[in-house]
């Protein structure tokens, strides 16, 4: 039964949206009359013939959106229903009209003949090529609830991941934000009024105070350009990075920061071992599930490393020991997950050892961004105090010196 998307009035004059089941647009219309609604458009949802196909695929779903979908996919489907009932509950359960429209569209592209990997292939912003190549293999290999519901653990593994590193870098942020607003705030508009009073007095101000005036001075003569600076600088590191030799060379740097550095390489290599244990138990061949992973390595020169590996195991080398023939100074990828693959290798448990590596390596992540959480906030802090009581003594010293004088 087609699928048709909709657009009435009810009897208050309000407008209602929506997609409804039907034989016939003729039926559907006169559904729609049941219900009190009043059709002023009503077309079929498909693959090929909704005129709107093209903002049904401008819908990107959310990491938690996709997360949810994907394990409302997995108990559906484990529980007995085929794929074009399970999209007909998805469809019903859509939490937003264009969530319920993207998975209208692929229930249309179900029911005209194709698989769910060609279907979803219309939406590849809300479906990496990774969750495609995972729905693929579980279809050919018909464990496809089985792959959903691991896949469903991996975008859940990644959300919570994501949530983490934000939470734990949201409030460093906060204050760097805040102590420049209150730092730009006294220099520009409080220490000016206060320190005209000092001027008018006509005293010797002290060297800290006279410096703190020029700054001050300086800061308001120049504040506009140093704000079309930033402006111009963010705009002219985005145009550079989207170079890729400039991008490579900025990555390879990032990865030669202390903290940093480790906490990149640990990120993405969670990703990457995790990809590849669900690649790997879905039954998908080492060498492709390497092509495959190497889309989810955001860090250029590790994905680089990761494609030369890929090689020499096309070429017959094992994975641990094409991983390792890549280790750099500091190593691209943890010497504990390489030795975990070589483990999974000779007793024949690579998707045990993979899974192994990628909660090691996730719980890695999570204990050095609390690190560096926990030493970024104290610093920032410290240097907004130092910097606050500079501008208070500046401040002071001459009131001090005015005192002083007067009890004289």
């Amino acid at each position: 039964m087609p699928g048709y998307k909709f657009t009435a009035y009810d009897l208050q004059g309000r407008e209602q949206r929506g997609v409804l089941e039907s034989d016939s647009p003729r039926l559907a219309r006169a559904e729609l009359r049941e219900r009190g609604l009043f059709p002023l458009d009503v077309a079929e949802i498909s693959a090929a013939n909704d005129a709107n196909v093209r903002a049904r695929r401008a819908v990107r779903l959310s990491t938690a959106d996709l997360a949810r979908v994907t394990r409302q996919q997995a108990t559906l489907l484990g529980a007995g229903l085929t794929v074009e009932q399970t999209y007909n509950a998805l469809v019903e359960q859509a939490e937003s009209e264009g969530e319920r429209q993207l998975l209208a569209g692929i229930r249309g592209a179900i029911r005209e003949g194709s698989s769910l990997g060609d279907a979803l292939a219309a939406y590849p912003g809300s479906f990496s090529d990774l969750y495609r190549t995972l729905v693929t293999a579980g279809e050919t290999s018909g464990k496809l609830g089985d792959v959903l519901d691991r896949l469903a653990d991996y975008v859940e593994d990644q959300q919570a991941l994501q949530q983490k590193l934000l939470v734990a870098l949201i409030y460093p942020a906060i204050v760097f934000t805040v102590c420049v607003l209150v730092v730009t705030g006294l220099m520009t508009y409080v220490v000016p009024k206060v320190i005209a009073v000092f001027t008018a007095t006509k005293q010797t101000l002290p060297l800290l105070t006279l410096a703190l005036m020029a700054l001050s001075d300086f800061l308001q003569a120049t504040g506009w350009f140093w704000l079309v600076g930033i402006v111009a600088a963010v705009f002219g590191a985005r145009l550079a990075l989207a170079r890729e030799s400039v991008r490579f060379r900025w990555h390879r740097a990032c990865l030669s920061i202390p903290l940093l550095g480790p906490m990149l390489r640990a990120k993405e290599s969670a990703q990457l071992a995790a990809t590849l244990s669900i690649l790997v138990g879905s039954g998908v061949p080492v060498l492709s599930a390497l092509t495959a992973g190497a889309g989810v390595v955001g860090n250029l020169p590790m994905r680089q490393a990761l494609q030369r590996a890929t090689l020499a195991v096309r070429e017959g080398a094992g994975l641990a020991r094409a991983l390792a023939a890549q280790q750099g100074n500091p190593p691209l990828f943890p010497p504990v997950m390489v030795h975990l693959i070589a483990s999974g290798e000779a007793s024949g448990r690579l998707t045990h050892t993979l899974e192994s590596a990628a909660r090691q390596q996730q719980r890695d992540v999570e204990t050095r961004t609390g690190i560096f959480a926990a030493m970024v906030e104290p610093a920032m802090i410290l240097v907004m105090g130092v910097v606050v009581l500079g501008i208070v003594l500046a401040v002071l010293l001459p009131i001090f010196e005015l005192n002083q004088l007067v009890g004289k």
